[in-house]
């Protein structure tokens, strides 16, 4: 099944998705924390930590973060979860960079440790990991449901996938104040740091074509997760996602 989201490119139309995302990150990374906290004023830590705080009852002691970016959701995870182990892959060698210092600032290296990959064919065993998560790259998938799958194979038996994404507001007056600030303030803001004119275009576009609440129940139960659940943080701006490996 083709979803919107996937002909949503950050730039020509003539590479595939995939490629122009890893493009996009690596010139970015330098600048995306920065602009990352600016852009949600700070309030996406607040639904990074809840979002985790979701796997505590689960004790998840092998962890796969996909398109772990900078490394702040694998951060939080080793410190809230306490895991043995947890894997950042992405397909930006320059944004996990960025999160290996980070990870070695705070004496995190024997927890956390990077792995280049493509989220549609993980290098990964069948059942390897207790939980895998992914916080707001789930949208930048060139093909979800391959990756949704992947995730899938790669989760053991009653494990748990966690999916934190942006989503638009459903109702007014907030759907109406977001779409300004998404079309308006976050590209400007954007191009002003990152220096990249398309990124933050392509960033609200994404979202709004990314399958929302209960559309994406239903992709994520196609994909052969149960006991899927959902809940919406900050008037719907941010939308979790929990669930489950079939025993």
């Amino acid at each position: 099944m083709a979803y919107q989201q996937e002909i949503v490119t950050p730039y020509n139309k003539e590479e595939r998705k995939g490629k122009q995302v890893e493009k996009m990150f690596d010139r970015i990374a330098p600048t995306y924390d920065r602009l990352n906290h600016t852009l949600s004023l700070g309030i996406d830590r607040f639904w990074r930590n809840k979002a985790i705080d979701s796997l505590k009852p689960f004790s998840p002691q092998n962890i796969l973060d996909i398109a772990t970016g900078t490394g702040d959701f694998a951060i939080l995870a080793a410190k809230h979860l306490k895991p043995r182990k947890i894997i950042g892959a992405d397909i930006s060698q320059e944004m996990m960079e960025v999160a290996a210092h980070k990870v070695n600032q705070q004496v995190l290296e024997h927890v956390i440790s990077f792995q280049k990959e493509d989220c549609m064919k993980l290098s990964f065993p069948d059942g390897t990991f207790d939980a895998v998560t992914s916080a707001y790259g789930v949208r930048n998938f060139e093909n979800l449901d391959a990756g949704l799958r992947e995730m899938l194979r790669v989760l053991r038996p009653g494990g748990h996938l966690l999916i934190v994404e942006l989503t638009p507001p459903p109702r007014f007056p907030m759907k109406q104040l977001f779409w300004i600030y998404a079309h308006v303030v976050m590209p400007l803001i954007g191009r002003l740091i990152s220096h990249d004119n398309s990124a933050y275009t392509y960033l609200p576009a994404s979202m709004e074509a990314f399958p929302q609440a209960e559309q994406m129940e239903g992709v994520l139960r196609r994909a052969g997760f149960t006991d899927v659940l959902w809940h919406r943080f900050t008037f719907g701006i941010s939308t979790m996602y929990l669930a489950t490996a079939p025993l």
